[in-house]
């Protein structure tokens, strides 16, 4: 079947070829809005096996669900190359490359940036190639990336979510929230700028807002932070059904629902949720889970070291040694561990957070509390209205049987008043 994709292949700059509904409509709705239907990939070898975009994007999407008919598709692409438009060919020459046993991912993205010059509104191998610079933890390849497109999809959705992403991992804050915003008013089922908008509130300590914010977009996101209560509402009214559902569980969903858990568990509240974490346990036993990215191996090592898995954990990672024992995984960390360096397993500065609060709570748990007074003061400068952190600097302090402890300890009810609701103890 002729490609027909919001790619501008007759000229760049042109208003390109647009997609008039049903399969490319679908495929860039679905890919760019995260969404569970991405199936529908699948759908365009069935009807014209030799159609080279269809084969190379299904080859892809396999790759990750079903390796065994990767290949199939990938040389289905190959045996029509010849007779492939100048667009199919760039698609495959960028996507095979990422089968290539000597990969490299600069070069991946080399290839991702040469084909969006000539074929800027190609959105999807955009969002493609900002995943390939967010695995390398280079934020600053995927805002050039978006830059060098944004002046041919000016109106366009999803565009200023994937400008804003780059941006708030930048720490171009308020950068990163005018976009996010932009994109906001351009469709507001944008769930990637929904996404950015809620990191850069998070990020800003600004928990009502987001709260808020995150409610009037409730039917595709949760709340950021509330009271335990409203966490466990969300999670069951949302991410819960996701796992519920009878088919397949997309990675993406136990991702999201173990990354609230751990927060859970540093914020010492695992009680209320462990039923439920020994059930999303039980199904990320399952290996088709593991080895896809490692913050989300991370999260599963988390879980299973915590409802007692040990020999999976082992399995998944070999040679674990801490096996949750805080003076051990210290030693392992160092003195010096600051989780933003470790953007390299794929996740965003606000999930690397919560494993700065775990390295924190370690420290503290081992009576370090000099060194955890340290780096929170760090901390505070940085995130000076996060309740949670002044909590457990004013541990830290009366651990050190300082006098601060007291005015900290205010501070953190004041916060929590603020942003939770919740009376100030008098």
């Amino acid at each position: 079947m002729p490609t027909t994709w919001r790619t501008g292949e007759e000229e760049k700059g042109n208003e390109g070829v647009e997609a008039k509904g049903g399969y490319e409509d679908s495929v860039v709705g679905e890919v760019l809005s995260y969404g569970r239907e991405r199936r529908v990939i699948l759908e365009a070898p069935k009807h014209d096996k030799d159609c080279v975009l269809g084969n190379i994007l299904a080859s892809l999407f396999l790759s990750f669900s079903d390796a065994s008919k990767t290949d199939f598709h990938m040389q289905a692409a190959k045996s029509r190359l010849e007779e492939a438009t100048s667009y199919e060919k760039s698609v495959f020459d960028s996507v095979s490359y990422l089968f290539s046993q000597d990969r490299d991912d600069d070069v991946a993205v080399e290839l991702h940036s040469k084909l969006l010059k000539n074929f800027p509104r190609d959105l999807v191998s955009l969002n493609r190639a900002q995943g390939l610079c967010f695995y390398m933890g280079r934020p600053d390849l995927s805002l050039d990336l978006v830059r060098q497109v944004l002046p041919y999809n000016q109106r366009e959705d999803y565009i200023y979510g994937m400008l804003a992403f780059p941006l708030l991992e930048l720490g171009q804050m308020a950068d990163a929230e005018e976009a996010a915003k932009k994109g906001f008013e351009i469709n507001k089922k944008d769930i990637w700028s929904q996404h950015a908008l809620c990191h850069v509130l998070q990020y800003e300590c600004r928990f009502k807002e987001a709260v808020q914010f995150m409610e009037e977009c409730s039917s595709t996101w949760g709340s950021c932070h509330s009271p335990i209560r409203k966490v466990l509402e969300v999670y069951d009214n949302h991410i819960w059904k996701e796992l519920e559902k009878t088919d397949a569980v997309h990675p993406e969903v136990y991702l999201n629902a173990l990354g609230l858990l751990l927060r859970v568990y540093v914020r010492g509240e695992l009680d209320v949720f462990e039923d439920r974490l020994k059930i999303i346990a039980d199904c990320v036993k399952d290996q088709a889970n593991w080895n896809l990215v490692w913050y989300f191996d991370v999260l599963i090592l988390v879980t299973l070291a915590i409802t007692g898995e040990l020999s999976k954990a082992e399995e998944l990672l070999e040679g674990l040694k801490s096996r949750g024992n805080d003076k051990k995984a210290l030693e392992l960390l160092g003195p010096d561990f600051d989780a933003n360096a470790c953007k390299i397993i794929a996740a965003s500065d606000e999930q690397l957070d919560v494993f700065n609060e775990v390295w924190y709570s370690m420290l503290l748990n081992t009576g370090q509390a000099v060194k955890a007074i340290e780096v929170l003061e760090k901390q505070i400068k940085k995130r000076e209205g996060n309740p949670f952190v002044w909590r457990l600097l004013e541990r830290a302090y009366s651990m050190a049987n300082r006098q601060e402890a007291a005015s900290v300890g205010e501070k953190a009810r004041a916060l929590e008043a603020v942003y939770f609701e919740q009376p100030v103890a008098t």
